[in-house]
């Protein structure tokens, strides 16, 4: 029999692994979706590319800007939503999230002119700023930091899947729909996947709860064993920022944001023009072109997961970030080389997104280290909004710079360059962001 002192010892982390499970089968893989959904949306932009740009008459920098645009107003947006996320609760505003943004993608439907696309992708930005950091912020209240790096992984999973399936799929109604009830293929592409949002966000409604001390499905011993993991678990006074504006002023925080720039803005240089890489190199279907620019991201699932599980087995972070950011630099500038060759841009570019998309679970395992509450709520959006400033550079610097010299190589090998100095910065973070 346990003595008292033994009964009111905590539960080791390990302990809770079966309410740990429990939460990850019925949250983890509705959150995956909606962020597979988010990304859905920002890769087949890419995709849709290829019939909306000649329908429209735009150019390769206007394009660039109206995909930009996007970002400009998810930027702006981000830590305001993610603020709002710890007031009402991540059921009703993530729902609200999806349902508003679903409905202006399927408005891009109605799209005619220039100014149109602009605006409605401007618009469809400030819809979904905050998805993404809510989302983090909503898995550091159910598991503790030991789970997160597998558990981030699961999630971020969204991102490869849709662009392994995106661009087929895509490819496939831009195909098969094509003039169908008078309209183009890049309209049915956007009615579609404005749909499926509207349709998860009335199941975020039934089905999220707020916390654990709210999920009907955990029982009180494991809602207590879960909360005190995650007590035990909160960063510790010194290493922490204790309110939304410490947040802001956290040197950590905006290295982190640093770090996020170079990231994000290379993996939305692969997403949005890998097609038109393909295609340039003689591939003109969008339905082969949807395929093949989906092999980069079959391999980038399985890396994600392999480094996430590797991270969490050693306690280790730093160098599981620098290592894959490194390659990925060195396979990126290889690129410049791969174009018109088919065969060398996809293997270029499955081993650049490979190796991004390995790292991204275990860097958004590092602001929950030390930060908790509202400010880590403000944090993983600052960090967040910083890096999608990558995304509206890259989407249009690459764009302008093809207009201007007729090839994309001098922007890919800057991304590249700032990949080396943000793997820099990774391993010359403190050893406590290992813990």
């Amino acid at each position: 029999m346990s003595t008292p002192s033994q009964a009111a010892t905590p539960r080791p982390v390990a302990a809770i692994g079966p309410t740990a499970r429990k939460a990850l089968v019925r949250l983890v893989p509705l959150l995956a979706l909606g962020y597979l959904l988010a990304y859905l949306d920002r890769v087949n932009v890419g995709l849709a590319k290829l019939q909306l740009q000649s329908d429209l008459h735009l150019s390769d920098a206007a394009y660039g800007l109206g995909a930009g645009l996007f970002f400009v107003s998810y930027i702006a947006l981000e830590v305001p939503s993610n603020q709002i996320v710890t007031r009402v609760g991540a059921r009703m505003w993530l729902a609200r999230i999806m349902i508003t943004w679903g409905v202006l993608t399927a408005a891009m439907t109605f799209v005619t002119e220039e100014w149109h696309f602009h605006l409605i992708r401007f618009l469809i930005g400030a819809a979904e700023a905050g998805f993404f950091p809510g989302v983090l912020y909503y898995l550091t209240l159910w598991f503790p930091t030991a789970l997160r790096g597998r558990i981030l992984s699961y999630f971020i999973l969204g991102l490869p899947i849709a662009s392994m399936i995106g661009n087929p799929f895509g490819g496939w109604i831009m195909s098969a729909f094509h003039h169908t009830a008078g309209l183009s293929g890049w309209q049915w592409l956007f009615i579609v996947e404005g749909a499926l949002p509207v349709a998860l966000g009335i199941v975020y409604l039934a089905r999220l709860p707020d916390a654990p001390a709210t999920a009907p499905w955990l029982t009180d011993d494991e809602r207590s064993d879960l909360t005190s993991a995650l007590t035990r678990d909160a960063p510790a006074g010194g290493h922490g920022a204790a309110s939304f504006v410490q947040a802001l002023r956290s040197g950590r925080v905006w290295l982190l944001g640093f770090m996020c720039f170079a990231s994000l803005m290379t993996t939305y240089c692969l997403s949005f023009w890998l097609p038109t890489f393909i295609a340039d190199a003689g591939v003109h279907d969008p339905r082969t072109v949807g395929l093949l620019a989906g092999v980069p991201h079959l391999f980038g699932a399985l890396a994600l997961l392999a480094n996430a599980w590797h991270s969490d087995r050693h306690r280790e972070r730093r160098r599981h970030i620098a290592v894959p950011l490194l390659v990925c630099a060195a396979a990126l500038a290889s690129t410049t080389l791969a174009t018109g060759h088919l065969t060398l841009v996809i293997i270029t570019f499955t081993v650049a997104n490979m190796c991004l998309v390995a790292h991204y679970p275990v860097f958004w395992c590092l602001p929950g280290t030390f930060l908790s509450g509202p400010s880590a709520a403000a944090g993983f959006a600052l960090v967040s909004s910083i890096g999608n400033v990558g995304g509206l550079l890259a989407t249009y610097a690459v764009g302008w710079l093809r207009d201007l010299t007729g090839t994309a190589a001098l922007s890919i090998l800057t991304f590249a360059a700032v990949l080396v100095v943000s793997a820099v910065v990774a391993v010359r973070l403190p050893r406590s962001v290992n813990r």
